[in-house]
């Protein structure tokens, strides 16, 4: 029924006919004609069997007349959203159905062709022969992937689509400076020569509404447990350790887990609602090893460690996780890249009590390395997350080939060579049925020593073929230093958008020095299905944070970018008019409202998440701030 069309409620009374003379031979003419409809019915249900011998008898059923038909497929209802799916994700429609078989890999992408050289480890033994996991992995649509409401890994979830939760309904197109805290330190670098300080890329923050009843038997402080509802934020900082907040006052909600080695990238909370957070160092300056972290939240005590220096690892002096884990709670998997070169899968045979307020986990590790004839060894790793539809994942590695692996027989599905490096994550939409992956890279390899302004390439690929659909570029400016370390890279740093609501016909790239080396960002909006550009938004200033899109219930559409100075820009990606688009830019300042106030000195590099309104971001100064999105 149309918007604002009545309803006629329908006539239901009985109606009597009038006798009629003939009543007895129209009796009989109609049973006959009804005996001849039924048996010619029969007759093609018969002969429909014949021509289809895969019809099943349920699919062959009886209408309110009694003649017998072939009933049509009944829709699978839509169930009703819970209270801990993410709305913005809801109603999760992709079907996540597939038949390998069915699609051929496209010639350039066939992983024999470059003599792929592979091999899989379990539990530290290399495996004879092909491998099959026992217990397969198949992840579905993301609104399936938490058991209770929060943000548990970066951009969300499996498919890397969405750094926000809940509705953010705009009634004054403001951002307000909440709160700050400013206590995160600095730990030393390995190599001795400069100091690791506050939150960096992708350091994206984590959030949980954990259950009253297993907040009030966690290591919170008695202010946390008291309160009736409460959203924990998670940060983990380069200083080498993992903070909690109250996401809306910014309180400290317990003390934090000291993991004594720095932390880059965005750590991982376990989706089923278990009170586990799994972390990964980005150097190796201190913790008990250099490698991955398990730790409980119930108390905070670490559970299990992993250093992959052992495993015959391509890179074995660097076990940086810098990824971003998931796991697959139906088979109870952790699936986490590391720089060393390997994918690992952890089994991690939890045991959780929640009446007791216990876990355990007793992992075994089976890990996955390649190697093709045109890379070094030496720079095999990955430190771009892994992005998973099915039993496929998707990652990008430091020898600039985007790669789809099979995670249950360890088989490399296709393999693409991108037109430079990149450490973003993929991120996957299913479209009509089809697992599109889109990926951007930097300016990175195209030159050699010193500033140059080279393309920093964006492609939309068959995440089941590896073709092509199309490809673009922007240019953007790089700097390569005699020595890494000092490099400046322009391109794409920033995870891509993949519109929703009332922009779903979007994919949102962002372009880092796009006016000169340290200068310019630009965020581009690119048709899905075209590849066209639909609109721009051009800074003035760099930015290496990804962008972050939040919607209100009706499905309008906002998006966040913080830069490099400081600012946090608010963007309308449904306006007209580009000049329309910016709605309001805050400069964030330490110490508001006192008399240090000052916005000097501010860095963000990190992406920030939007949770239900509150926007949440850390700085390289080692500020975590707090807006509010009104």
């Amino acid at each position: 029924m149309s918007r604002g069309e009545q309803y006629i409620e329908p006539d239901n009374s009985f109606y009597r006919p009038s006798r009629d003379p003939n009543e007895g031979t129209m009796i009989l003419v109609v049973v006959i004609t009804f005996l001849f409809v039924c048996l010619t019915g029969v007759l093609a249900v018969v002969y429909f069997k014949k021509v289809n011998p895969k019809e099943t008898s349920a699919e062959i059923g009886t209408n309110p007349s009694g003649f017998i038909s072939v009933a049509s497929p009944t829709p699978t209802p839509i169930p009703p959203i819970t209270d801990y799916q993410n709305p913005i994700l809801y109603p999760g429609l992709a079907s996540v159905v597939f038949n390998p078989a069915d699609y051929a890999i496209v010639d350039e992408c066939v992983p024999s062709a470059r003599n792929i050289n592979q091999s899989v480890m379990v539990d530290g033994t290399p495996v004879e022969g092909d491998y099959s996991r026992q217990n397969p992995i198949y992840m579905r649509d993301p609104v399936f992937y938490g058991s209770i409401p929060g943000i548990f890994t970066y951009r969300g979830n499996n498919f890397r689509n969405c750094a926000s939760f809940g509705y953010t309904n705009i009634y004054r197109g403001s951002l307000t400076q909440r709160w700050e805290f400013n206590g995160i330190g600095t730990l030393l670098a390995s190599t001795q020569n400069f100091e690791w300080s506050g939150v960096r890329w992708t350091g994206q923050p984590l959030v949980a509404e954990w259950p009253a009843e297993l907040r009030q038997h966690m290591n919170m402080y008695d202010s946390a447990k008291q309160q009736q509802s409460l959203t924990e934020v998670i940060v983990a900082a380069l200083d080498g350790k993992i903070y909690f907040f109250n996401i809306q006052s910014g309180e400290q909600t317990r003390d934090p887990i000291n993991v004594g080695a720095s932390i880059k990238g965005t750590p991982a909370l376990d989706p089923r609602g278990y009170p586990l957070i799994y972390v990964g160092q980005t150097d190796n300056n201190g913790g008990k090893v250099f490698g991955m972290y398990v730790y409980s939240l119930i108390d905070g005590a670490l559970l299990y460690t992993y250093d992959g220096s052992d495993d015959g690892a391509y890179r074995s002096n660097w076990n940086a996780f810098d990824s971003s884990p998931i796991v697959n709670g139906e088979t109870d998997t952790l699936i986490w890249p590391c720089e060393n070169g390997y994918i690992y899968t952890f089994d991690l045979n939890t045991s959780y009590n929640a009446g007791a307020n216990t876990i355990s986990v007793a992992p075994h590790v089976t890990g996955y390395k390649y190697m093709f004839d045109d890379n070094a060894a030496s720079h095999m790793g990955v430190e771009s997350s892994i992005a998973i539809y099915g039993n496929y994942g998707y990652y990008m590695d430091n020898t600039m080939n985007l790669c789809c692996l099979d995670l249950n027989t360890f088989k490399m599905v296709w393999t693409k060579a991108l037109g430079d490096d990149s450490d973003v994550t993929p991120v996957i939409d299913e479209e009509n049925g089809i697992p599109y992956v889109y990926i951007g890279t930097e300016v990175d390899n195209q030159g050699g020593t010193g500033q140059y302004c080279g393309a920093a390439y964006i492609y939309k690929i068959n995440g089941l073929t590896g073709h092509t659909e199309w490809q673009s570029s922007e240019p953007c400016y790089t700097y390569n230093a005699e020595v890494s370390d000092s490099d400046q890279s322009g391109g794409c740093f920033g995870n891509p958008i993949i519109g929703k609501g009332k922009i779903s016909n979007l994919i949102i790239f962002s372009f880092s020095m796009t006016k000169g080396l340290a200068s310019g960002n630009k965020l581009v909006a690119y048709d899905k299905d075209l590849g066209t550009v639909v609109w721009e938004y051009n800074m003035n200033i760099y930015s290496y944070s990804s962008p972050v899109d939040f919607y209100d219930s009706e499905g309008h559409a906002y998006l966040i970018i913080c830069d490099s100075i400081g600012q946090i820009h608010m963007i309308d990606p449904e306006a007209t008019d580009d000049n329309d688009r910016r709605m309001v830019v805050l400069q964030t300042k330490k110490n508001l409202g006192q008399s240090s106030e000052t916005s000097s000195g501010i860095c963000i590099e990190a992406s920030p998440i939007v949770y239900e309104g509150m926007l949440i971001v850390g700085t390289t100064s080692g500020s975590v701030f707090g807006i509010a999105v009104e």
